[in-house]
This record gives C-alpha cells, sequence and structure tokens, in this order.
C-alpha cells in the first residue's frame, strides 16, 4: 500500500485480502484477519487506517432483513427531469424522502433511477407522490419487485486480488 502526501492510493494483494476479509465480516478481530493475511494486528490496524483515511472504506454497516422490519415493498422509480438545472435540487431534495435507498443519475430514458423500500403500496404511492411534487420532475415511472434472485453489497476484488498476485512480468503482456 502507498499512500502519501499528493499520491494516490495503490492497493495491494494484502490490501485487498483486508477489504474482502472486513465486507463479509467487519465485525472480525484485527488478530484473525492477521492470521488470514500473515500480519501483526498492529499492521492490519495501520493497513485498515490508511484505507479508511484514503476514502477506500467509507463506513461499517450492519446489514438487515427489510421484510422483518416490515419494509415488504422494494421499488425502482425512473424520474425524468424537465431541465438539467434542476437536477442538483432534485438531489437535494430527495435526500430527505424517507424510503429512497440510492439515487442514481443515469443515461436513457430517465435522467434519475431511485430504488426504495416502503411497507406496503400505500406507503409507496405516498413516497411517489412526494417524489412528484420536487420541483423539476416532469415525470415518474414506478416498477415494483416481485422477487429478487440477487442482491449483493459486497464489491467483487476478486479479479484485482488475482491480478496482485500474478507476477509484473504477466501483468503487463
Amino acid at each position: 500500500m502507498k499512500l502519501g502526501s499528493g499520491e494516490e492510493l495503490e492497493l495491494d494483494a494484502i490490501d485487498l485480502q483486508i477489504l474482502q476479509t472486513l465486507q463479509q465480516d467487519c465485525k472480525i478481530s484485527l488478530a484473525r484477519i492477521g492470521e488470514q493475511v500473515g500480519l501483526s494486528a498492529p499492521s492490519v490496524i495501520d493497513r485498515i487506517k490508511k484505507l479508511e483515511h484514503g476514502g477506500v472504506i467509507v463506513g461499517y454497516h450492519a446489514a438487515l432483513d427489510s421484510r422483518q422490519l416490515g419494509l415488504d415493498v422494494t421499488a425502482f422509480i425512473g424520474v425524468s427531469i424537465d431541465h438539467p438545472a434542476s437536477i442538483d435540487e432534485f438531489e437535494r431534495r430527495v435526500v430527505a424522502c424517507e424510503g429512497v435507498l440510492e439515487c442514481h443519475h443515469v443515461t436513457g430514458q430517465h435522467t434519475m433511477l431511485l430504488k426504495v423500500k416502503t411497507r406496503d403500496t400505500a406507503s409507496l404511492e405516498g413516497l411517489i407522490r412526494q417524489v412528484r411534487g420536487i420541483e423539476g420532475v416532469a415525470r415518474t415511472e414506478t416498477m415494483v419487485v416481485l422477487s429478487t434472485h440477487t442482491e449483493r453489497t459486497q464489491l467483487p476484488l476478486g479479479s484485482q486480488l488475482e491480478a496482485c498476485r500474478q507476477p509484473a512480468s504477466k501483468r503487463s503482456e
């Protein structure tokens, strides 16, 4: 790992192994991570602090089952904004909408794509009404999720890890 003043963060195989381990279980002990990557616990914490400071690790979170918490409806809302100048205001206002999990500026038919979770269709309707009330929203299109086959929160680091393990001569080919 390199990280100095004005330097770009360069991750090595050990950094990627640490990140992969933390994605799977962020409550794992530093000693256990050290065993997995061949470092002492103090060396692991130094690397983790550098990854945090470098902005690679942005937080630690518990994964919750939304259905167990009464949030049974997942939907995607495509939002068309009437003028590009309205996008910043939309992004500022949509943050306050409870139930909006993600907000993406996208290409294609819509300007923005929201991922939302609500208790039921009535609360989804209220959320759609709230989104439509934001100045600049021309129209919305809602797609309700019937079932979810795959939903990941972990980033795929396997290919980067393999690239780090290859000798430098093979990586440049």
